[in-house]
């Protein structure tokens, strides 16, 4: 239940369109919903602005086909993480209309669109190429969510010209995603050459000094550009929600 639907609700029964018993009983889920095995939390949108959004790790398929098939039913829309190409089959199966992301790990279902955010755009930097499934995830994460999305890849340190050649579109940005493995450095370049907030992400990429995201990570906490944050390692999702929340916050 978001905000929209339940402003909708309301109103209907304002207007004698609807009685009273069907608003109970669409209501009685609220605030979570107890499956057994996993309490849904159906009134998080209407607290944060964000919705539940699963983890799919972790979860058997059947798990994730019975969540996933009450959030939907609650809602209309579910973001799945982490999702494995066993547990997306099984979903897609199961409940038509699911879409799968293989490169970002990602499970959507949307029978509805979501609200779009005026501010922005949020534009996803990623360093390189092998650093895509975590810039998608924070892309398309952030789509889902209702956010305008623009992106820009392949601009790392080893060739800086590539960066400095798409100044006028990172200073056009609201927010800015930044992803990069190995060094890390890409964060702090880009946090020196913009106003907007910069939310840097580590990824896992890199040879064995890189510690599995830990160098980039610490890297990046150790930035000297004012203003650059730091969410954890692979973390594109939660880089997505910071940068929604944000946005938000400007509308």
């Amino acid at each position: 239940m978001d905000r929209a639907r339940l402003v909708e609700l309301l109103e209907a029964l304002a207007r004698g369109e609807t009685a009273v018993a069907e608003v109970v009983d669409r209501l009685r889920d609220l605030p979570f919903e107890d499956l057994g095995f996993a309490r849904l939390d159906h009134h998080r949108e209407l607290r944060n602005g964000i919705g539940e959004i699963v983890f799919g790790a972790g979860k058997s398929p059947d798990e994730l086909v019975a969540i996933v098939r009450r959030l939907a039913d609650a809602s209309g829309r579910v973001l799945v993480t982490r999702v494995d190409a066993a547990a997306a089959a099984a979903l897609a199966r199961e409940l038509p209309g699911v879409t799968y992301h293989p490169r970002a790990r990602l499970a959507m279902l949307a029978e509805r669109a979501p609200v779009a955010l005026a501010a922005g755009p949020v534009l996803v930097v990623a360093a390189g190429t092998a650093d895509l499934p975590v810039a998608e995830e924070a892309a398309l994460t952030a789509e889902f969510l209702g956010a305008r999305v623009e992106r820009l890849f392949d601009v790392g340190v080893a060739g800086l010209h590539r960066l400095f050649a798409e100044q006028v579109r990172l200073r056009s940005a609201a927010v800015l995603i930044v992803v990069a493995g190995m060094e890390g450095a890409l964060p702090s370049v880009v946090g020196g050459l913009v106003g907007a907030p910069v939310i840097a992400v580590p990824t896992s990429v890199g040879y064995g000094a890189s510690f599995g995201g830990v160098t980039a990570l610490l890297s990046m906490l150790n930035s000297c550009a004012a203003g650059v944050v730091v969410v954890n390692i692979d973390n594109g999702f939660g880089a997505a929600a910071a940068a929604v929340r944000i946005l938000q916050r400007d509308a």
